[in-house]
């Protein structure tokens, strides 16, 4: 009889949802979440170690303070730290085993290395998964796979089950009115006290208690088992209230692929932020995406929101939104089922106009972080750099463990020439720290490596305060260019979530490796890219100006350049691009030349500026930094008014001066009468025609508590709504306004209108909102505020 020999097991693909880890009698257990072609599928991988380092040196002492612990090993390894001592690993069955060991070898004075790094995530980024992997199915075990074999995949197209909710209760947060869900097919309120009813727009489903509601939505959520749940301030709200809702109603917040309970971690001295860990599911805060995909708005509500994006708002709005809802609960509940399913509508709309969703997926992809981490630049770093600097032969530093007398400065911004220009051109280098990193070879284990040697031009390239870097053996060059490749591939196939996630990641390194939070901070190493980008600004003026431009301004990784018409027949934007091209060549030319090495740096022509003012700081002749405007045409040919730094993007000046600013300079941009016009504008003033623009909105970054001694004008005004029985809170915006009696809300915390006590103090919005701004530019018209006004003022 002939045997064949067992084929083996197709394997499967999945996409990573959540990760978990649990000591077990069987040891370290690793359990993954993924999404799959068909559906979701959960691995148990056990018999795993949880692993730190200690130097080699100090075994007799780790094996005398761990006696009589069970359950660790250690083994010599051909790794060291970048002092160069040699270390040995700690393999621990448990990691409650690992941290009892970390105790007892930190009361001897034991050090240890990488002892905080996670088991799932060492276990993931040691075999360069992040988010897509494939694995051989092996016996399964109450609902887990235990693979035979795992390991990263490439990405393939997802089809993920989303699910957008939202809840809508009392004012006070004590009673639970309806649960709204929109998304896989289904469209449908719960709501406690409510006829069922059904038509085309929305389905809604009648409970008889809270319990009852709970209890439907949690028996939904099962049957329609979403990967990904989504909402708006949802995971700090939304998904707290139903967790404090089912423990009031004694019933299970199953809400778990798992059949589980989520996991929560909460922050902040007043729980101002928490964190959930639902097992198989991932709540997506739709707050946090856009901050994290680096959208801005004045606020982050989300009728605003929704109005900036969608040009849609909710069903109820109004200062009066919290009794309107009540009424609509006692009076009509079909009104307010629409007004629930509204919001989940605006949410899921939102997610898709922005493409947050493929935002998230796309930096998991990249980083190996969680879809639902919020920030983590240092840990993205370091799931990339970790694995590799372990097989370059090193084990990571702790955190503080670098010590330098180095202080690394900021990018540099020259000193402008204040004025008015016209047919400025601004070149900007492409992501230029970036760029410096692959150029000069900037890393962290280069570093390391090449100062155990002599300087030598042919196998290091210098650095700054006495830094120089390996010109073979570095990591995070390659890591900087493999993602740099993959952008360019991402916008050649407009796949715009990825290219922006890529240039998010990219851009953040510098900051991880100039951060004190970062294990591979090191002053030295971080210095060498800011002062090379202080140099390559410098030396590109120099030769810009040689060819006979002048350069009013630079900032950071910008040079702008005043294109005199009288000194070249050639349209502006042509004399940008033919700068930029030139000045590229001449980098490659240096960087070959002076330090052998391929230049990365890529300056392009970035924008041509018709009008473009420079204010001087204000009450000095000085040129400001970091603030001017000009006017620029877009592509469809028309004017635009461009602003940075100035009043009319700065949301802590109120609508009055924004307003002004703006209506100001096109007028003078466009050589436009305006004496007559700004006189117009203070007399509607004084005249209390613009009331409702003279309000200043801040937020509170401390407690009130806190402002023990200072106490700007909103802090006042937060004090004074305090003293009315509001309550204010750390990262709660005051809208406030000045009157004659000093700072007054203008709403509560809720944003129901106040009656304000006094009249308003038109002298300070005078003197501190219109003249600043119009004082900034109209000397360099020939002009002054007070000139304009003072004669209309005295007729006041």
């Amino acid at each position: 009889m002939i045997h064949k020999p067992p084929q083996a097991l197709p394997s499967e693909q999945g996409f990573l949802l959540t990760r978990d880890w649990r000591d077990t009698r069987a040891g370290l257990a690793l359990e993954l979440w993924l999404h799959t072609a068909k559906g979701a599928r959960a691995l148990r991988i056990t018999g795993l170690e949880s692993v730190c380092f200690f130097a080699a040196e100090d075994e007799p002492q780790v094996a005398r303070a761990l006696t009589g612990l069970t359950g660790w090993r250690t083994q010599s390894l051909t790794l060291k730290t970048h002092a160069g001592t040699p270390v040995q690993g700690l393999y621990c069955r448990e990691h409650r085993i690992q941290r009892e060991a970390v105790q007892r070898l930190g009361e001897q004075g034991i050090r240890l290395w990488e002892s905080d790094i996670r088991p799932a995530d060492r276990f993931l980024m040691e075999r360069f998964i992040t988010a897509d992997l494939a694995y051989t199915p092996g016996p399964q075990s109450r609902g887990f796979i235990a693979p035979k074999s795992l390991a990263r995949a490439q990405a393939c197209p997802l089809s993920l089950g989303v699910l957008s909710v939202d809840i809508e209760t009392s004012l006070d947060g004590k009673q639970l009115f309806s649960i709204g869900m929109q998304g896989m097919g289904v469209r449908r309120v719960y709501m406690v006290g409510a006829q069922s009813a059904a038509d085309e727009q929305l389905e809604l489903v009648g409970a008889s208690s809270e319990r009852d509601c709970l209890d439907k939505f949690l028996r939904a959520v099962r049957l329609l088992d979403p990967d990904i749940l989504i909402g708006w301030n949802f995971v700090s709200f939304d998904l707290w209230m139903l967790q404090k809702f089912c423990d009031n109603a004694r019933l299970p917040f199953a809400i778990g692929r798992d059949g589980r309970a989520p996991r929560w971690r909460e922050e902040g001295g007043e729980s101002e932020r928490r964190y959930v860990h639902i097992a198989g599911r991932v709540a997506l805060d739709g707050i946090d995406l856009l901050k994290a995909a680096a959208h801005s708005f004045d606020s982050y509500g989300l009728n605003h929101v929704a109005g900036k994006v969608l040009g849609a708002a909710k069903l109820i709005e109004g200062n009066h939104r919290g009794e309107e809802i009540l009424r609509l609960y006692r009076e009509d509940k079909p009104s307010l089922a629409a007004y629930n399913l509204q919001d989940c509508q605006l949410v899921s709309d939102i997610f898709a106009k922005l493409k947050l969703l493929d935002f998230a997926v796309a930096r998991a992809r990249l980083t190996g972080l969680p879809l639902d981490r919020i920030g983590g630049s240092v840990a993205a770093f370091e799931y990339a750099y970790l694995p590799r600097l372990h097989r370059a032969g090193f084990v990571a530093p702790n955190l503080g463990e670098v010590q330098s007398d180095v202080i690394s400065p900021g990018g540099l911004v020259m000193d402008s020439r204040p004025g008015v220009y016209q047919n400025v051109v601004v070149l900007d280098f492409k992501s230029l720290y970036p760029s410096i990193i692959r150029s000069f070879l900037i890393d962290p284990c280069g570093y390391w490596l090449a100062r155990t040697e002599g300087f030598n031009p042919a196998l290091h390239v210098q650095g700054f305060n006495d830094a120089y870097f390996v010109k073979q053996g570095h990591l995070l060059p390659g890591i900087i260019e493999t993602l740099w490749a993959a952008r360019d591939a991402a916008k050649q196939a407009q796949d715009q979530p990825l290219s922006h996630a890529i240039k998010i990641i990219m851009n953040s390194f510098y900051g991880v490796l100039g951060s004190e939070g970062c294990r591979f901070f090191d002053p030295r190493v971080c210095s060498s890219i800011t002062l090379r980008g202080h140099e390559i600004i410098q030396r590109s003026r120099v030769w810009i100006e040689a060819q006979g431009f002048d350069v009013i301004y630079g900032d950071t990784d910008s040079v702008f350049v005043w294109v005199d018409a009288q000194r070249t027949e050639r349209c502006p934007a042509e004399v940008g691009k033919s700068l930029a091209h030139s000045l590229n060549r001449w980098w490659a030319d240096h960087l070959r030349d002076a330090h052998g090495v391929q230049s990365a740096l890529e300056i392009e022509f970035e924008t041509h500026f018709e009008q473009f003012f420079m204010p001087t700081i204000r009450g000095s002749e000085q040129g400001s930094k970091k603030r001017y405007a000009g006017i620029v045409r877009n592509s469809a040919g028309e004017q635009q008014l461009i602003f940075k730094g100035l009043e009319s993007v700065r949301t802590d000046w109120t609508p009055l001066a924004r307003e002004f600013q703006t209506a100001l300079y096109w007028k003078l941009f466009n050589g436009e009468p305006y004496s007559e016009w700004v006189q117009a504008w203070v007399a509607s003033l004084l005249a209390g025609e613009r009331d409702e623009q003279l309000v200043y909105r801040k937020r509170l970054r401390r407690k009130l508590a806190d402002y023990a001694k200072n106490r700007p004008p909103h802090v006042q005004a937060a004090i004074k709504l305090a003293a009315r029985g509001d309550r204010p809170r750390r990262g709660d915006w005051v809208s406030y306004c000045i009157t004659v009696n000093g700072p007054e809300p203008v709403c509560d915390t809720q944003g129901e209108p106040l009656a304000l006590p006094a009249p308003m103090d038109y002298t300070h919005y005078l003197e501190r909102q219109l003249q600043p701004v119009a004082d900034a530019i109209l000397p360099f018209f020939n002009s002054d505020f007070s000139a304009l006004v003072d004669a209309q003022l005295n007729l006041w």
